[in-house]
């Protein structure tokens, strides 16, 4: 198994410590990483692929998200991969940034009824994801990346956070 070289920056005040985000980081990217490269759906380069992970907040992923995206308002969690890549196809050396708002992340928790720690988790998988070209526009790319999210948080331990819900 490749190991990933995760670059963590925490730029917003409420996350844990740097310390434990990168356990964390380390654990749910690793394992996403790890299956995919296992059942055969993702090729990685030789060397480490670097992802850069930041931790951040509302007003700052609201500004990302209306500069990137033309969306003027907070999301959770969004992704820049470095390249273009389709599902499947093989990374550079540089993967890309996910970037993760704090409050969002809260918020949705608490409506869904999860913890914080499961919520973060789901959306670091679901950011990882987007970095190897998986979309969930159309509802067949839904559908794949979903699928691929459940098995990845069933090896991490967490249920099908789609369970009831159709393909967004």
């Amino acid at each position: 198994m490749q190991e990933l070289d995760i670059q963590i920056a925490v730029e917003a005040e409420g996350w844990a410590d740097e310390a434990e985000l990168e356990r964390l980081a380390g654990r749910v990217l690793g394992e996403a990483a790890r299956y995919l490269q296992a059942e055969g759906k993702q090729p990685f380069p030789a060397m480490a692929p670097e992802v850069s992970l930041v931790f951040s907040d509302d007003q700052s992923i609201r500004e990302i998200n209306a500069e990137w995206r033309g969306q003027d308002k907070p999301t959770n969690v969004l992704s820049f991969p470095a390249f273009p890549l389709q599902p499947g196809g093989m990374p550079g050396p540089m993967l890309g940034d996910i970037i993760i708002a704090r409050e969002t992340v809260e918020r949705e928790a608490l409506d869904l009824e999860k913890s914080f720690g499961d919520h973060l988790t789901h959306l670091m998988v679901h950011g990882f994801l987007h970095l190897f070209g998986y979309d969930h526009i159309e509802a067949g790319e839904a559908e794949r990346m979903e699928a691929l999210e459940t098995r990845i948080l069933a090896a991490l331990g967490l249920s099908d956070p789609y369970a009831g819900q159709d393909p967004v």
